[in-house]
C-alpha cells in the first residue's frame, strides 16, 4: 500500500481574508474558516480512502492551525514550531500592496523580510520536517496542518526545489495537498484540493 504526505492549510482568518501577512500573530479562525476546517476533514478522509488513522499528525502551534486540525477530526500527535508560518518580521500584519509602497515589486518569494526569516531559514525548517516525515511514511500516511507560505515551501522542498519556487504552488485556506512519489521520484499527487470537494 502506498502512503502519502498530506498538507492541510488552516481555514480562513480575518487576516488571511484581507491579505495581511500572518506569521507569529496568533489569530482565530472566522466562522467561515471553521466551516472550511470541518469540510476539509471530510475531504481529507475521502482522499485518504481508509479508516486507518494517519501514522502521524503534526500541527503548527498557532490557534488557527490547531483549531483547524480539531475541527477536521484529526488526532494530533504533536505540535511543532517547525511548522509555524514564515516569520515576516517587520511585514507582520500588513499587506503586499502596503509593502510595495516602500519596496517596489516586493513579494515574499523574491525579497527579504526585515527582522524576519530568510528564505534559507524557512527552507531549513521545511527540510527538517520532511526528514522526520520520511522516517514515518513507510508505516502510514502523514498529515501536516499549517500555513500557506510555509506549506508551499514544503512542497518545493519535497520536490528538491529552492524555496522561492513555492510561488508556483497555490494553497487556499483549508486547501489540501497530497504528496507522494512514483518509483522513488517525488511528485505532487493533488494540489490545493478545496474543502468543499467531497
Amino acid at each position: 500500500m502506498s502512503t502519502h504526505l498530506y498538507l492541510l492549510r488552516h481555514g480562513q482568518t480575518e487576516w488571511s481574508e484581507s491579505g495581511r501577512h500572518t506569521g507569529r500573530t496568533d489569530i482565530e479562525l472566522t466562522p467561515e474558516g471553521e466551516q472550511q476546517a470541518r469540510r476539509a476533514g471530510a475531504t481529507l478522509a475521502r482522499l485518504r480512502g481508509t479508516d486507518q488513522a494517519p501514522a502521524l499528525v503534526l500541527t503548527s502551534p498557532r490557534k488557527r492551525a490547531t483549531r483547524t486540525a480539531a475541527l477536521a477530526g484529526l488526532e494530533v500527535s504533536a505540535t511543532t514550531e517547525d511548522l509555524a508560518e514564515w516569520d515576516y518580521g517587520d511585514y507582520e500584519g500588513i499587506t503586499t500592496p502596503q509593502i510595495r509602497e516602500r519596496v517596489a515589486g516586493w513579494t515574499v518569494w523574491s525579497h527579504p523580510m526585515p527582522n524576519g526569516e530568510t528564505h534559507a531559514e524557512v527552507q531549513d525548517r521545511a527540510r527538517k520536517v520532511l526528514g522526520e516525515v520520511r522516517k514515518i511514511l513507510p508505516g502510514g500516511d502523514v498529515v501536516l496542518v499549517g500555513h500557506g507560505h510555509f506549506s508551499r515551501v514544503l512542497i518545493a522542498a519535497w520536490l528538491g526545489l529552492a524555496p522561492d519556487q513555492g510561488v508556483h504552488f497555490g494553497l487556499d485556506p483549508a486547501g489540501i495537498c497530497q504528496l507522494g512519489d512514483e518509483r522513488g521520484d517525488p511528485q505532487v499527487r493533488r494540489l490545493n484540493v478545496p474543502a468543499w470537494e467531497v
